[in-house]
């Protein structure tokens, strides 16, 4: 089942030729369909994010978009091209962050960074660039001198330093401390709103996918399960909110419901004005995750 009920914004995005256009995606290794008929819209200048458990397809996904794995059958458009064909130009436009890249340990990070801009046409300015991720102190340290978190915001930085069209991001924030995670979190938004930047997140940290995502896609057994906003998912999921009061006789009450508002105007009714120790809890990206697919929190998958 998928689920698409688009708001203004994704309607006027959706107006426009997507940013990624995929029917009938098939990649198949031996007697094994890891795709099996994917089918996927994303749309221009949103922020999409790729949830599955371990083995869904999400990585061979992701390659088969960037053009660094031939599919098995269906079609697939990127930016108005299909990815493998072998394009330069269209490569220039879109950005990648692996989830681990280990390559140029004997440049310094400001030269790397600086090297890699030159390639461009139009590229962010490497030295602001650095403040963003959080490494302006360490512009002149070779990157095999960066400790496991440094060089993941460099692998940032390079994917972003081409100013690309499409930024496909694979576990971004691994190794952020919690001011680099918030700044590189503004940073999104900046990417998506201001310069109508396509982002494609894959993370295991549900919360992250909550606070960033426009639409959220679940993939599960080589299809697209479910598609939408948090909130249509948890429609789908029948995901309940769960309402807390104290009760007349000093009790504590719980109630689970899809209709949270029709709950508290009834208690508010009942009690003939504020209802004592009122909580409502909606249901999390967590919550309605773990409720479509049954599996652990950890999404990440190897291939």
């Amino acid at each position: 089942m998928t689920v698409t009920v688009p708001q203004r914004a994704a309607v006027d995005r959706a107006e426009q030729e997507p940013a990624i256009l995929v029917s009938g995606l098939r990649m198949r290794y031996g007697r094994r369909d890891v795709l099996d008929g994917l089918d996927l819209r994303v749309h221009r200048a949103e922020l999409f994010a790729l949830l599955g458990p371990n083995g869904a397809g999400k990585s061979t996904t992701i390659e088969v978009l960037e053009g660094y794995r031939l599919r098995s059958g269906g079609e697939v458009s990127v930016l108005g091209q299909d990815p493998a064909r072998d394009d330069p130009a269209w490569r220039a436009r879109i950005g990648i962050v692996l989830q681990s890249n280990r390559d140029h340990g004997r440049w310094r990070v400001a030269e790397l960074l600086d090297h890699f801009a030159r390639y461009y046409e139009h590229p962010r300015e490497p030295a602001e660039l650095l403040r963003r991720v959080g490494l302006a102190a360490q512009a002149d340290q070779s990157a095999a001198t960066l400790s496991g978190g440094q060089r993941r915001r460099l692998d940032v930085a390079l994917g972003l330093v081409g100013s690309p069209e499409l930024l496909f991001l694979d576990e971004p924030t691994t190794g952020f401390d919690p001011e680099a995670r918030r700044d590189f979190h503004a940073l999104l938004r900046e990417l998506r709103e201001e310069r109508a930047t396509t982002i494609v997140l894959t993370t295991h940290d549900l919360t992250e996918a909550q606070e960033l995502a426009d639409r959220i896609g679940i993939l599960e057994s080589g299809r697209l399960t479910a598609c939408g906003t948090l909130e249509e998912l948890a429609a789908a999921a029948r995901a309940d909110s769960e309402v807390r009061w104290r009760g007349p006789d000093g009790e504590p009450r719980r109630l689970l419901t899809a209709d949270p508002s029709q709950a508290v105007w009834e208690l508010h009714q009942e009690f003939g004005g504020p209802i004592p120790d009122l909580e409502v809890r909606r249901p999390t990206l967590e919550d309605t995750y773990l409720g479509m697919v049954g599996a652990d929190l950890d999404t990440t998958e190897a291939s």
